[in-house]
Formats: C-alpha cells, structure tokens, sequence
C-alpha cells in the first residue's frame, strides 16, 4: 500500500537523497512514485519487490490463459488432440518431408 506522506517524492528530491531512497526503498518493499512539476512521471521499485511483481503477473496470465481455454472448450470451439496431431503430422510431412 502506497504511504502518501512517504512514498510520492520528486524527482529532484529523489536525486538529491538517492542513498536514502534506496535504503527506504529495501527496508519498505513498496514503490516510489516520482513526481516532476507536481505530476508522477516513474515509479522506482526495490529490485526485489519487482521480481514479485513479474512472477504475479505471469501467474496471472498462466490463469488467464486456461480460464480462456476452457471457455473456449465449453463453447464447443477446439478438437480433441489426436485430431490436431493428426493434422500436425500431416503437414509436417508435406512441408518438411519429416515424419515422427
């Protein structure tokens, strides 16, 4: 959760107690927005709280993407998989010459 207080700071601020920053910014795990001319411009996170952010948002497209499948599925679009490898076979050999 963002501190208003803490966590929203100028650039020129940022520049002047970067030291400071960074040490905030490890001992908080939460971002830094910073601002120039009174609008946020960045947002500076810890290298590590960043990390967590990534692995949460791939999660949440790994679910995304099964929760599509089985609409997909539900709705009657899609094959069974014999029936697409089938076809991958197929043209496969007829591309490439190979066959499994």
């Amino acid at each position: 959760m963002l501190d208003l207080t803490q966590d929203i700071q100028s650039l020129t601020t940022f520049r002047r107690r970067s030291g400071d920053f960074l040490k905030q910014l490890r001992k908080s795990k939460r971002p830094v927005v910073l601002t120039v001319k009174g609008r946020a411009a960045a947002v500076v996170q810890d290298a590590e709280a960043y990390q967590r952010l990534l692995d949460i948002a791939a999660a949440a497209d790994v679910r995304e993407g099964i929760r599509q499948g089985l609409e997909e599925a539900r709705k009657g679009r899609g094959r069974p998989a014999h029936q697409f490898f089938k076809e991958f076979d197929a043209e496969i050999k007829q591309k490439y010459g190979l066959s499994r």
